[in-house]
């Protein structure tokens, strides 16, 4: 009865004070729209492109995984736009938005990690949150299994998240997919001031 107690005043603390976690990521894949969140509050929005192979976490699906991610690593910090990676080290070739016939990865890698088991193998697949030359796709379903933006959008993103940020993608419009979000993390906030 305790731990309910303080579950819910602590619950109650964080509604009425409007602290929140980090921000977070939600990813609505009907939608293609990333909406960055801060104290439970869309802060911004940019369009995506996930996979044109549909959804799923098998190996050799080339399928975006769905539910709760977070960011394991960030790669390319000081990389110019347009950077061009392979192995998720620069090449030293540098694309501008569009070029004809290339698609690699450019700019930025925020690479994912699942945590639930439905998107247990993100991290092993190698499953990425990136920057694409391929910029004219962007808002439809067009990637390999990865969550790509434009080299502008991603550069913004890398430099407002952190190892740790939360990723909620979702199968969802966005905006029942951030009220969910908005509640997971008021959840979380609570159980962690419990603590």
């Amino acid at each position: 009865m305790r731990t309910i107690y303080c579950l819910v005043a602590s619950l109650s603390l964080f509604i009425a004070t409007g602290v929140m976690a980090a921000p977070s990521i939600v990813v609505s894949v009907p939608d293609q729209t990333l909406a960055v969140i801060d104290g439970g509050v869309v802060v911004e929005k940019f369009a995506v492109s996930t996979s044109k192979f549909g959804l799923g976490d098998n190996p050799n699906s080339y399928a975006t995984p769905l539910g709760s991610l977070e960011i394991a690593s960030k790669i390319g910090a000081n990389a110019p736009l347009g950077a061009v990676f392979k192995s998720r080290k620069p090449t030293g070739e540098i694309l501008r938005p569009n070029a004809a016939g290339r698609d690699p990865i450019v700019t930025r890698i925020l690479w994912l990690r699942g945590l639930e088991r439905g998107n247990a193998r993100a991290y092993d697949r190698g499953i990425y949150i990136h920057g694409t030359p391929v910029e004219q796709l962007i808002g439809r379903p067009a990637s390999y299994g990865c969550i790509r933006m434009r080299s502008q959008d991603v550069a913004r993103l890398f430099n407002e998240v952190r190892v740790g940020t939360r990723i909620e993608v979702a199968n969802t419009r966005l905006g029942p997919a951030v009220a969910k979000a908005k509640l997971d993390s008021q959840v979380r906030g609570a159980r962690l001031a419990a603590n």
